[in-house]
């Protein structure tokens, strides 16, 4: 799911959404800014909500949500030590967390991609099967390479069974669409180009493996032992925008398309591919169990397909950055 790809420093012109001076005046009583980053995905797109509409002061947090253009950069920040805290999947935080200077920690799971990431064939392949030697453009190691890697697995097969044309997501999509492959994995908005090939189809979609790609809130370990209770107070916002999402849809809807720059058609596409995790979601997704539906299995899974593959040289010490304490407690305090 990696939406906006980029590479190089972190994006100096990265913008921040809301009014972040007001939380700022009150940083002698909440405490200073605690930075969070995020990018263009539809499960982080709410978290404009919670600035606009002051859930974080209402949770006596102070927070700058700040936003980047590329989701790469968004990463190497918060490794580089430049942010608090980031939205990224879970194949992601295995990847930037080994030389992540503070740590990195996930904290919540926002959603799982449901349908927003596909893999996209040729008009005469209708079954995994059918891809046995074709080729197959395809970003190497992340999110959409493993949604591959799995389809493969369930049909008896593995990635040695296709020629893998590595490329950057937007680009493998432009040269599926050229009729330069068989098949492409792709996230939003690079399935559409994708699609414009004629007679293509979707074959496999994120909705076909639950749990595949978790988007998740990640902290880093330092403000985690600084501010505890911060962390949790933000958390605990999360889950308030989405009841003001339940509550006022128009109003949430409006935030969301004016922070995400679409229309309201493509909201709604896109919102059908993202599945929202509720409190209960989030405890199972920490929980210990068999599957990928569960991120300690989950990240075991990833980590060995993204060392299998070339992509990272070892698997970082997975226990440090799944951190259940928070939504633990947000439960608790339900019930």
């Amino acid at each position: 799911m990696l939406v906006a790809v980029g590479c190089g420093s972190t994006n100096d012109d990265a913008v921040t959404t809301g009014d972040v001076s007001s939380a700022g005046n009150e940083s002698s009583e909440i405490g200073e800014p605690i930075v969070i980053g995020y990018s263009n995905w539809p499960g982080w797109w709410p978290w404009a909500i919670a600035e606009q509409e002051g859930l974080f002061e209402a949770n006596g947090v102070n927070v700058e949500m700040k936003w980047f253009d590329g989701y790469i950069e968004s990463m190497e920040a918060l490794a580089a030590g430049q942010l608090d805290g980031n939205c990224q999947t879970l194949n992601d935080t295995i990847s930037f967390a080994g030389n992540a200077v503070n740590g990195m920690v996930a904290v919540l799971v926002n959603d799982n991609s449901a349908g927003n990431d596909k893999i996209i064939v040729t008009e005469e392949i209708n079954s995994v099967a059918d891809l046995k030697g074709k080729k197959v453009a395809i970003e190497e190691g992340v999110v959409d390479d493993f949604l591959l890697a799995l389809a493969l697995e369930e049909a008896g097969m593995s990635r040695d069974d296709v020629e893998i044309v590595p490329l950057e997501t937007g680009a493998a999509a432009a040269a599926f669409a050229a009729g330069q492959a068989d098949a492409v994995g792709a996230f939003p908005p690079f399935w559409t180009t994708a699609l414009t090939r004629e007679g293509s189809k979707e074959l496999i979609t994120s909705n076909d493996f639950p749990g595949a790609i978790p988007d998740l809130l990640v902290m880093s370990q330092a403000i985690i032992d600084e501010r505890p209770d911060d962390v949790q107070a933000i958390v605990n916002t999360w889950f308030d925008v989405l009841a003001f999402m339940e509550e006022n849809p128009e109003r949430a809807d409006e935030i969301i398309a004016e922070r995400a720059g679409v229309g309201t058609e493509e909201l709604e596409m896109l919102k059908e591919g993202t599945r929202m995790f509720s409190i209960e979601d989030n405890l199972k997704a920490f929980s210990e169990g068999e599957g990928i539906q569960h991120m300690p299995s989950a990240a075991k899974e990833m980590a060995a397909f993204m060392v299998d593959v070339g992509f990272i040289p070892e698997a970082p010490d997975l226990e440090p950055i799944l951190d259940s304490q928070f939504v633990e407690a947000y439960a608790a305090a339900q019930s």
